[in-house]
């Protein structure tokens, strides 16, 4: 960016101020007694959501790029700020201002790695172009709405996906050479919510791998960067429609957040199929056992293996028994909660005054890590606009 100062007052893990963000966005900040919305953030509806017919190469059934076409397609924007493959690395994000509504096919699927998103914001606005919109993750959608009263922009729609997790794509590339010994003929991976990572291949193949069988423990502690460890914004709660899959069951789950989501949403009409998310199971146990986890491995200590005997057995039963739709959605944010708070006590305690917001705290207080003297934030309650 030419202004640099900006990353300090838009970055979300240095003074993160959603009740603030929230009312500016939705107008107004997440009500706790309205259910779901301390887990999820503000919003009008959810949904259980897929496209018909659904885009060859989207890493679901491609409604985030459907969308960013039929903006492109009615003229409401003039571009769509997403990011594609590098063409040298098919997993490398790189930024792309797509102008044209079929060049949003190249955006289709899932990347992992650093991309400056927002840098292109300064071409754009140099073209001339005042009506665009974003697809991104939380930490970019952040600072983008940190920054939108400076933007000038005319009209800005924000498509959020949710991120829990990000490493360089080196890294991602050593992850994946785990998986298979031909790792470069992998051409899709997805965490589902089947507690499954589905792998294909080049060749066509497919392969799905139970969580409890992944090869978590032969990576390094720092896999994931600290930020990612302690991001607080799993849903994009700042975006106008988060487009994500953890509530789904199988399917996309929608959060329609305020009206500007509405009309995103209106403009798929009959394309897009439509039901209630469902919620099965209880997450309670599963996030205290996460916790351990996460305390054993922030102290040094190697994880607790579950005996290869068992893990065939317990892959099975996990999707049968394990919390699924919204259950499941709420235990992983509530997961993300006590992570971020369990490695900044051990890394950088004095940051959690600062990037813990009120939320948060009131996620975690059922599993025993109510903040301490000194860690929680005053100048982040709730508020009203």
């Amino acid at each position: 960016m030419q202004e640099p100062k900006r990353c300090g007052r838009a970055c979300q893990f240095i003074r993160p101020d959603y009740p603030a963000l929230e009312a500016q966005v939705h107008g107004r900040v997440r009500d706790p007694g309205r259910p779901d919305e301390l887990h999820f953030g503000p919003f009008r509806r959810m949904l259980r959501a897929s496209l018909r017919p659904p885009r060859d190469g989207a890493q679901w059934t491609g409604i985030a790029t459907r969308l960013g076409e039929r903006l492109l397609e009615t003229g409401a924007v003039e571009a769509v700020l997403t990011v594609a493959p590098d063409p040298a690395d098919r997993w490398r994000p790189m930024p792309v201002l797509v102008t044209e509504p079929a060049a949003m096919a190249q955006a289709r699927g899932m990347r992992m790695g650093y991309a400056p998103l927002l840098a292109l914001l300064e071409p754009a606005r140099a073209r001339g172009m005042t009506r665009i919109a974003v697809i991104g993750i939380p930490c970019q959608v952040y600072a983008l709405r940190a920054l939108q009263a400076e933007l000038g922009l005319a009209r800005l729609d924000v498509i959020g996906t949710p991120c829990s997790d990000n490493t360089t794509t080196e890294r991602f590339h050593a992850f994946l050479a785990l998986l298979s010994d031909r790792p470069e003929t992998i051409t899709y991976l997805e965490f589902r919510a089947d507690y499954h990572v589905e792998l294909r291949f080049a060749d066509g193949r497919r392969r799905e791998i139970p969580f409890l069988q992944l090869p978590l423990s032969r990576l390094p502690p720092d896999f994931f960067p600290l930020t990612c460890r302690t991001c607080v914004d799993y849903t994009n709660v700042l975006a106008d429609l988060t487009v994500g899959y953890m509530g789904g069951e199988g399917e996309q789950w929608l959060l329609v957040r305020n009206q500007r989501g509405e009309d995103l949403l209106a403009l798929l009409g009959e394309e897009l199929r439509t039901s209630e998310p469902g919620s099965r199971g209880k997450r309670a146990a599963h996030v205290r056992g996460f916790l351990k986890n996460v305390e054993r491995a922030a102290g040094g200590l190697p994880l607790r293996r579950m005996p290869g005997w068992l893990r065939p057995l317990m892959g099975w039963l996990m999707p049968r028994i394990g919390p699924r739709g919204l259950e499941f959605a709420r235990a992983r944010v509530e997961m993300k909660a006590v992570e971020t708070i369990v490695h900044l006590r051990r890394e950088l305690p004095a940051r959690l005054r600062t990037m813990v917001p009120d939320h948060v705290w009131r996620l975690v207080e059922g599993y025993d890590l109510a903040p301490r003297r000194g860690e929680a934030r005053v100048d982040q309650q709730p508020r009203r606009p």
